[in-house]
């Protein structure tokens, strides 16, 4: 169980706290959104720079050589900001195809990763439509609905077939329309007609990758609820009704404590799960952290839409205004709940694992 940060996991979140901090403002976040791409390039450039986006890869590939620990950290302070850049895929990939791929695969893409030069995005499960193989066995056919980041990425992590699969969204063979998700980000919706395309790992790697990616989702959920419970304070603390602040009426108190609350465990489920997932990769063959890496999901999920519901709901009116940067928080809340798939959806699959875990709630301190 993770009770506290070491001194280098410290130093990564001191370290991404003073990147997103310095490159992350609400007007830079508008600039932004209001290009193009809807991608800063600047903060991602000072991501590479600063050498987080090697953060999980190896030394020996560019990276820092650290685990999804220290990945979490990152995503948390990415969340604090609501910044525009595929973090969360281009490093969940480039774990990926450090664990699972050819020694060709981790060659061509892994150096890129870290310097910045190259961006991934991932089909999440629900996004797949009818997706199938050719005649071959070597090219695809379907269709891919609203892929985050996919309109900048240099290739698209697809899993078809219980297999996850590399496809280049440039590639002959793919038709692609720009979209904008829930987040305000761009995606694209792909379709792909006979696209050539090449096998990362095994049968397990789409599992590796999904408990990986929810960590980060996770993670990530962690800073949203508590950038805009920061922000909630900050307003209620400011603005007067009747002569007094808001923030002392008792039902504006009642509803931040109970966001605080949602913050709160949604950091330590994503932290646990990240620890746990740091602890079977050290010791594979052993345990595994389904249990926790769900149990972070729907927190994520569920808690983090109550959260950013209630600290859009405190800011009254003034969350209507698009101006003013609340509303960021409520969109990449309920963002991360669709890429979870649901909380009702994790809370199923939850309860099949805890049928398997009867005495899982037995190692719970409070």
């Amino acid at each position: 169980m993770i009770s506290s940060l070491t001194e280098t996991q410290t130093d990564v979140a001191l370290l991404a706290a003073e990147v997103f901090g310095r490159n992350g403002s609400p007007e830079q976040v508008t600039m932004a959104e209001e290009s193009v791409e809807r991608f800063d390039q600047d903060l991602w450039r000072a991501l590479a720079e600063s050498g987080l986006l090697g953060v999980v890869l190896s030394e020996a590939a560019g990276g820092l050589g650290l685990g999804l620990v220290e990945l979490a950290l990152v995503c948390e302070q990415l969340g604090k900001v609501v910044a525009p850049v595929p973090l969360i895929p281009t490093l969940c990939a480039a774990m990926a195809i450090a664990e699972h791929g050819t020694t060709e695969q981790k060659a061509h893409w892994l150096p890129g990763f870290a310097d910045g030069s190259v961006i991934a995005a991932i089909a999440p499960a629900q996004s797949v439509v009818d997706v199938r193989f050719e005649a071959d066995g070597t090219k695809i056919t379907g269709h891919l609905v609203a892929v985050p980041w996919a309109h900048v990425a240099n290739l698209v992590l697809v899993p078809v077939g219980g297999r996850l699969f590399l496809i280049d969204p440039a590639a002959p063979g793919v038709a692609a329309e720009r979209c904008v998700l829930t987040s305000r980000e761009n995606g694209l919706d792909i379709r792909m007609g006979g696209v050539s395309t090449e096998p990362l790992g095994d049968a397990g790697a789409v599992e590796w990758l999904r408990q990986r990616w929810l960590v980060a989702l996770a993670a990530t959920a962690a800073g949203v609820t508590d950038g805009a419970l920061r922000l909630t304070a900050s307003y209620t603390s400011q603005r007067e009704q009747f002569g007094k602040p808001l923030s002392t009426f008792q039902g504006v108190a009642l509803k931040a404590a109970d966001a605080y609350l949602d913050t709160t465990a949604i950091r330590a489920a994503a932290r646990q799960a990240a620890w746990k997932l740091d602890r079977v990769a050290a010791n594979p063959g052993g345990e595994d952290a389904l249990l926790e890496v769900l149990t972070a999901a729907w927190w994520a999920a569920e808690a983090g839409q109550h959260c950013v519901h209630l600290t859009q709901h405190l800011h009254g009116g003034m969350g209507a205004d698009i101006t003013y940067p609340v509303h960021r928080y409520f969109l990449w809340g309920k963002q991360i709940e669709l890429l979870t798939g649901g909380a009702s959806s994790l809370l199923a699959e939850l309860g099949d694992v805890l049928v398997e875990h009867p005495t899982a709630g037995d190692a719970v301190v409070l």
